[in-house]
């Protein structure tokens, strides 16, 4: 069932759904939200991936350059899945910037296990804001978004793993 919506430019996009307004809107905005997240942590994976240096430059440089795939990947997903739900999507960086709760870091040098760490962290709480989401997904019935984010928490739990692990002091089981 299409929902009647004020404004021409939204009624041109929208998009048949059995789900109440109240939870397209809801889910939609949690979504968003994680949209930001996954470009600015995309971002943030990339110019760490571009700014490594020292002895694991290698294997720092690959790995960040497949997390950073694995995040992009997501937006595409994401963004399409508020559409169906008949919500609408980020437009623009100005937007991006404005939804995303992920820190940006400009520093000019980081030292690479401190870019591991960062990135843990950011991945930790994305993996945490896709909980809250599934959670708000199910309560709203909403199981193409709880399947969406199931297979999203778990790529992003791999790679706060990898991250963690990357980032052990040598010889120690700290972090």
């Amino acid at each position: 069932m299409s929902k009647a919506r004020s404004d021409k430019a939204a009624a041109d996009l929208d998009t048949p759904t059995d789900l109440p307004e109240g939870a397209v809107n809801k889910i939609s905005a949690a979504l968003n939200t994680l949209l930001a997240d996954a470009f600015a942590l995309y971002v943030k994976t990339k110019n760490f991936h571009w700014h490594v240096s020292g002895r694991h430059f290698h294997d720092y440089h690959l790995m960040l350059d497949e997390q950073s795939e694995a995040i992009f990947a997501t937006t595409d997903q994401l963004a399409e899945r508020v559409r169906k739900l008949g919500g609408t999507t980020l437009r623009s960086i100005g937007q991006i910037a404005k939804s995303q709760t992920i820190k940006d870091n400009n520093e000019e040098y980081v030292p690479p296990r401190e870019m591991l760490r960062e990135l843990m962290e950011d991945n930790k709480h994305v993996a945490a804001a896709m909980r809250k989401a599934h959670k708000l997904a199910d309560d709203n019935e909403d199981s193409g978004t709880a399947g969406l984010l199931e297979t999203f928490i778990d790529e992003t739990e791999r790679r706060t793993w990898f991250l963690f692990e990357a980032s052990r002091q040598e010889g120690s089981n700290a972090a």
